[in-house]
């Protein structure tokens, strides 16, 4: 089991640890490595990292929209809940492999 710290991202995000990026045209920042937002219109979850075996999980997450790196759900009964765990744990290694986080230090 993973245990992330949570954090305040802004006013309507809840985020957990956080991780340092860094894109190939100098961007930078800082972003939650998992979040979510209980939103009027859709929940949008932070939880998706493009990796092969994250798009297998999609096909048996259910009924959901996908944006570039959020997922937005209507009603939570909608998905599987066992599959969405597992999106999450393919995200934090994903992250853990790829960039500098919180999620490395002890």
């Amino acid at each position: 089991m993973v245990w992330l710290r949570t954090q305040n991202v802004g006013p309507t995000i809840i985020g957990f640890d956080n991780y340092h990026y860094k894109y190939a045209s100098g961007h930078e920042g800082d972003a939650p490595i998992l979040g979510f937002s209980p939103r009027k219109a859709a929940f949008s979850l932070y939880v998706y990292s493009a990796t092969e075996r994250s798009e297998k999980l999609l096909a048996d997450l259910g009924k959901f929209k996908m944006g570039k790196a959020c997922i937005y759900v209507k009603k939570l009964k909608d998905i599987n809940i066992s599959t969405l765990q597992e999106l999450c744990i393919e995200s934090i290694k994903y992250i853990n492999e790829h960039h500098e986080c919180s999620c490395k230090k002890k």
